[in-house]
C-alpha cells in the first residue's frame, strides 16, 4: 500500500468512465510500487504531518529515498508495528544497500587517490595564477531586447514578445547554454550598454540581436547573430511576411540558429520549437503584458501582490480569447500559486484556481515540462509536498534544460531538506542560466551562510553589489561575515551607521541585523534605536 496527500481530480476516460488522476495518485502509485506484499509505505509529505501526533511517532520507521519510474527518487516511511505493516526491508531497497556496500571500499581508495593526485596538483601549479572562471561554453547564447522600430511605441511589447519567443525556442535545446530573460532584459534598447562587456557579465560566446517593425498588417524581423568574444558577424537575415506568420518567423529563426552553434536538435525539441504558442495574436499580446509584470515583482509587498493580480487578470483574458492557449494556463497557474503563497488570498479557493489552470494545461499538453514545472510548483507553493515537487521537477529538467526556475525550485527543496551540496549545485546552476538576478545571488548566499562557507558567501555578495552597490540589506550581509567568522562586530556596525546615516529610512530594512549587532556589543542604546524601527 502506497500512501501520499496531493491534489486529485475527477476524470472521466475514453469508455466515458468515471475515474481520478492527478499528482497525488501519481505519487502514491510511485510510493506503492517501493515496496513488497504487507507494506504500508507512506511518503515523506504524509510522514512528516503524522509525526505531530505522538501516538503515531513509534509506528514510523524513515527507509530513506527509493527510484521509481523515470529515475525520479523519493523518500519513504514504513508504518508498521506488531499487529500490522511489514517490518522487513523492501527487496528494492535491500538491492541498493547490497550495491553500496560493494561500492564503500572503492570508493574510499578512489578518494584517498584523489586526494594524492589534489595534492600533486597543488605542488605543480601553487607558482601559477589560476584564472577565476572560465572560458564562455562555445555552444551558448544570449538573445538580447530587441528595438522597437513600429511608429507606434505600443508595440514595444510585441517587440519583447518576439524576442521572447525566440528565447524560449532556444531554450528547449539541451545542446544549448541561454541566458534567461530576467538577465538579458536588463540590457534594453536605448541604453547605453557595452556588447562586449555583456558577452562577459553573461558567461556567453554568442548573442542575438534584433529590430521588429510592425505595420499595417505586416511584420519585419531583423537579426544578427555576432561572437561575443569578437565581435564578429556571423549570420544576418530580414524577414518581410505577414503578420500572422510571425511565430513561424520565431521558429525559423531558432532553427538557424541552432544550426550555426552546430547544437544537436533532436526531433522532439524541433517538434517543441515549431508549435506556435497561439494562433491569436491580442491573446498573445496579453501573455507577454503578463509575463512583464510576472518579472518586475520585487521585495515590495503591495508591488507584488498589484502585478500578481493584474497578471492573473491578464492571463484570464488570454485564455478567454484562446481557451487552448497552454502556456496561459502554466502561467495562470503560477500566478494563482504565487498570489497564496505570498498571502494576498491565502484560500482554498485561491489554490483551486490554481488546481483548475493545471488541470486544463495538463489536458491539452501532459508530457510538456511546463505543466510538469506548474504541477511542481503547485505542490510546493500550495501544499509543501516536496517529495512530489521533485518528481514533477526531474520531469520537468529534460524538457526545460535551460529553465532557470526548475533549478531554483529544486535548490529550495533540497536545502529544507538538509541536501547542502544538492541545493548548492541546483541553485549555482539557476544563477548561470540567470547571472544579473539578483533574487538568485541572494539565495545562493543565504546557502552559504547556513553552511558556514564564508568565502563563497563574500564572494557571492561582492557579485550582487556589482548589481546594486548601494542596496542596504546586500551591504549589511557582506559586511556581517567578520562577525559570523571572527566575532568581530566592527566592520557590521560601521556599515550599519553609514547605511542609516545616508538613509534613514533604510533602518527599516536592516533593523533585525542591527538589533543582532547591538546584542552581541551589549549596547543598550543600539538595541532600543533597532526595536524601534522594527517592522511590525
Amino acid at each position: 500500500m502506497g500512501i501520499h496527500s496531493g491534489p486529485v481530480s475527477g476524470v472521466v476516460d475514453v469508455n466515458e468512465r468515471a475515474s481520478l488522476a492527478g499528482a497525488g495518485i501519481n505519487m502514491a502509485q510511485r510510493v506503492m510500487d517501493c515496496g513488497d506484499a504487507g507494506h504500508i509505505l507512506l511518503s515523506k509529505h504524509v510522514a512528516e504531518d503524522l509525526e505531530e501526533y505522538e501516538r503515531w511517532r513509534p509506528l514510523l520507521h524513515d527507509l530513506g529515498s527509493c527510484e521509481v519510474k523515470h529515475g525520479v527518487r523519493v523518500t519513504i516511511v514504513s508504518l508498521y508495528d506488531d499487529q500490522f505493516g511489514n517490518a522487513t526491508l523492501p527487496r528494492r531497497l535491500e538491492t541498493i544497500q547490497k550495491r553500496r556496500k560493494r561500492l564503500r571500499w572503492a570508493t574510499m581508495t578512489a578518494a584517498l587517490l584523489a586526494l594524492a593526485m589534489i595534492a600533486a596538483g597543488i605542488a605543480m601549479f601553487s607558482g601559477y595564477r589560476v584564472r577565476s572562471t572560465l572560458a564562455a561554453p562555445e555552444k551558448s547564447i544570449a538573445v538580447l531586447p530587441f528595438e522597437n522600430l513600429s511608429e507606434e511605441k505600443a508595440n514595444a511589447f510585441f517587440a519583447d514578445g518576439v524576442q521572447d519567443e525566440i528565447l524560449t525556442n532556444l531554450a528547449k535545446i539541451a545542446d544549448l547554454k541561454v541566458i534567461s530573460r530576467t538577465s538579458v532584459m536588463q540590457y534594453k534598447t536605448g541604453i547605453a550598454r557595452n556588447l562586449r562587456e555583456i558577452g562577459q557579465a553573461l558567461d556567453v560566446a554568442h548573442r542575438l540581436e534584433g529590430s521588429v517593425q510592425r505595420a499595417s498588417g505586416k511584420v519585419r524581423v531583423n537579426v544578427q547573430l555576432i561572437d561575443a568574444r569578437t565581435d564578429a558577424h556571423l549570420w544576418a537575415q530580414t524577414y518581410d511576411r505577414d503578420l500572422a506568420d510571425v511565430f513561424a518567423i520565431q521558429s525559423e529563426i531558432a532553427k538557424t540558429i541552432a544550426d550555426q552553434l552546430q547544437a544537436k536538435l533532436s526531433p522532439s525539441e524541433k517538434a517543441a520549437i515549431e508549435k506556435p504558442p497561439t494562433a491569436d495574436l491580442v491573446a498573445y499580446d496579453l501573455y507577454v503584458r503578463a509575463n512583464a509584470l510576472r518579472e518586475a515583482i520585487s521585495f515590495n509587498a503591495t508591488r507584488t501582490q498589484e502585478n500578481l493580480l493584474q497578471a492573473a487578470h491578464l492571463l484570464e483574458q488570454a485564455i478567454a480569447r484562446d481557451p487552448t492557449f497552454f502556456l496561459a494556463y502554466c502561467r495562470l497557474a503560477e500566478a494563482h500559486d504565487l498570489i497564496y503563497f505570498v498571502g494576498t488570498d491565502h484560500t482554498p479557493a485561491r489554490l483551486a484556481l490554481a488546481n483548475t489552470a493545471i488541470q486544463t494545461a495538463l489536458r491539452l499538453r501532459p508530457n510538456s515540462g511546463e505543466a510538469h514545472l506548474a504541477v511542481a510548483e503547485h505542490l510546493y507553493r500550495g501544499y509543501r509536498d516536496h517529495d512530489g515537487a521533485l518528481a514533477e521537477l526531474t520531469l520537468a529538467r529534460r524538457a526545460l534544460p535551460n529553465e532557470p526556475l526548475v533549478f531554483e525550485l529544486t535548490g529550495f527543496i533540497t536545502r529544507r531538506q538538509g541536501r547542502w551540496e544538492e541545493s548548492t549545485t541546483d541553485l549555482k546552476r539557476a544563477l548561470e542560466l540567470d547571472p544579473r538576478n539578483l533574487f538568485f545571488l541572494q539565495q545562493l548566499s543565504f546557502t552559504y551562510e547556513l553552511q558556514r562557507r564564508y568565502r563563497d558567501l563574500a564572494a557571492v555578495l561582492d557579485q550582487a553589489l556589482k548589481l546594486v552597490p548601494s542596496d542596504p540589506d546586500t551591504r549589511v550581509v557582506r559586511a556581517s561575515i567578520d562577525l559570523a567568522e571572527r566575532a568581530d562586530t566592527r566592520p557590521v556596525h560601521a556599515t550599519i551607521e553609514a547605511v542609516i546615516a545616508e538613509d534613514p529610512d533604510a533602518a527599516r530594512t536592516i533593523a533585525e541585523r542591527w538589533f543582532y549587532v547591538a546584542m552581541c556589543e551589549r549596547d543598550n542604546l543600539g538595541v532600543s534605536r533597532a526595536l524601534a524601527v522594527v517592522p511590525p
